[in-house]
C-alpha cells in the first residue's frame, strides 16, 4: 500500500510508492564521460578564471598562478552581481529590486576527476574551511540576508563542468525553501521549547531504521518523508545553529564523516549525479530586518546538509501538486547504504 508521509520541516506531504519498490539495481545509472577538451578550473589555466578571492597555496606560489590546493573565484557568469544598491520598490502590486548579490566558485582540488569521497581527509577539511570562511566573509555585507552553498555533481544535477567545485550564492532575500524551514523550527521551539531537528535526531537514533551512519559528532539518515530515493540528511548531533561557527575540531570529524557518506553513494549507486546543499543560519545583522524575528534562532535552528541523488525526475504531477513521489522507501535505502562494505 502506498503511503503519504508528512515532513515536519518543510510541512509538505510525500508519496512513498511502496508498490513500485525500486531498489538500487533498478536505477540504471550510466557513468558520465567528460567530453570537455579544456577546463578553466584545471591547474595552469588560472588566467581563464576571474582573480582569486581566497586560496590555499603551496609556500612561495604566486597568487593567480599554479601551486594551489584550493581556489575560490567569482563565477564568470554570475546569477547576481556584487556591485550596486538594492533599490527595492513596488511595481503596482509587485516588488522588484536590483540583482545584487555574490556568486562564487570553490574549486576543491587540482584533480579534475576526483569525487568528493576521493579527496584525502586533509583536503576535504580545506574545502570545509573554505565554506566557513567565505560564508562568514559574505555575511559582513549587510545587503545579503542569506548565503547558500551548493554542489551540483553530474550533468543531470546541473553541473556544466566536471571539475570538482562547489558554488556559493549570497542573496538579498531569504530563499523560500529555507524560510519555510526557519518558520517550522521557530514554531516548534515556541510550542515545545526544543529544537525541531534535535527532536528528529533523537527519534531517528531511537528507531535506527533510517540511520546510515552515526558517530559521537554527526549522524546521517534518510528522512522519514524523503522526496527522492536515497536522499540523505546529515547533521551535527550536538545542537549548532550556524555552520559559520564550526570549530576546527569539528571540521576534522565532519571531513571524515562526509568522506564516508559520499563514498557510500558513489560505491552503492555507481557514482550518481547529486545535489549537495548546506542550510545554515541566515545573516541576522542585515541593514534592514525585523529585530525580534531571530531572537530564538540560536536555540531553534540547526544547520544541516542535504544530499539528493538525481535518480528520478520531477514531472507534471510534482510541479502541479507540490507532492513528490518516491519509489524507494527510506528505510530500505538506509539499510542498503548502511550495510555497504567500503574497502
Amino acid at each position: 500500500m502506498p503511503e503519504l508521509r508528512h515532513d515536519p520541516i518543510q510541512k509538505r506531504w510525500v508519496i512513498i510508492a511502496t508498490e513500485r519498490n525500486m531498489r538500487p539495481n533498478d536505477f540504471i545509472i550510466e557513468p558520465e564521460t567528460d567530453k570537455a577538451t579544456f577546463c578553466p578550473f584545471d591547474e595552469g589555466h588560472e588566467d581563464r578564471t576571474p582573480p582569486e578571492i581566497f586560496a590555499v597555496r603551496d609556500p612561495g606560489s604566486a597568487r593567480n598562478g599554479p601551486g594551489w590546493k584550493l581556489r575560490v573565484v567569482s563565477n564568470k557568469f554570475p546569477a547576481l552581481k556584487i556591485e550596486g544598491e538594492l533599490d527595492r520598490r513596488a511595481v503596482g502590486l509587485y516588488d522588484r529590486m536590483n540583482g545584487v548579490g555574490a556568486h562564487e566558485v570553490i574549486i576543491e582540488t587540482t584533480d579534475h576527476d576526483a569525487h568528493m569521497s576521493d579527496l584525502p581527509v586533509e583536503q576535504l577539511k580545506q574545502v570545509l574551511y573554505a565554506y566557513r570562511e567565505r560564508l562568514n566573509d559574505l555575511r559582513r555585507d549587510k545587503r545579503f540576508k542569506y548565503v547558500l552553498l551548493f554542489k551540483n555533481h553530474g550533468q543531470a544535477a546541473g553541473a556544466s563542468l566536471a571539475h570538482p567545485h562547489t558554488q556559493l550564492i549570497a542573496t538579498p532575500v531569504t530563499p523560500l525553501t529555507v524560510a519555510k524551514e526557519l518558520q517550522s523550527a521557530k514554531d516548534h521551539f515556541h510550542l515545545k521549547e526544543r529544537c525541531l531537528v534535535c527532536d528528529i535526531i533523537a527519534q531517528e537514533l531511537s528507531s535506527g531504521e533510517r540511520i546510515i551512519k552515526a558517530t559521537e559528532q554527526f549522524v546521517a539518515f534518510t528522512p522519514y518523508a524523503s522526496r527522492f530515493p536515497f536522499e540523505i540528511f546529515l547533521v551535527p548531533r550536538t545542537h549548532h545553529h550556524d555552520f559559520g561557527q564550526i570549530s576546527d575540531y569539528d571540521t576534522h570529524y565532519l571531513a571524515e564523516f562526509l568522506k564516508d557518506v559520499m563514498a557510500r553513494l558513489k560505491v552503492g549507486l555507481n557514482d550518481p549525479p547529486y545535489n549537495f546543499l548546506l542550510h545554515t543560519s541566515p545573516n541576522t545583522t542585515t541593514s534592514l530586518h525585523r529585530s525580534w524575528y531571530w531572537n530564538t534562532i540560536q536555540y531553534d535552528w540547526h544547520w544541516h546538509l542535504e544530499i539528493i541523488p538525481r535518480l528520478t525526475r520531477v514531472a507534471g504531477f510534482e510541479w502541479g501538486s507540490g507532492f513528490y513521489i518516491n519509489p524507494t522507501p527510506p528505510e530500505q535505502a538506509a539499510e542498503y547504504l548502511r550495510e555497504l562494505e567500503l574497502t
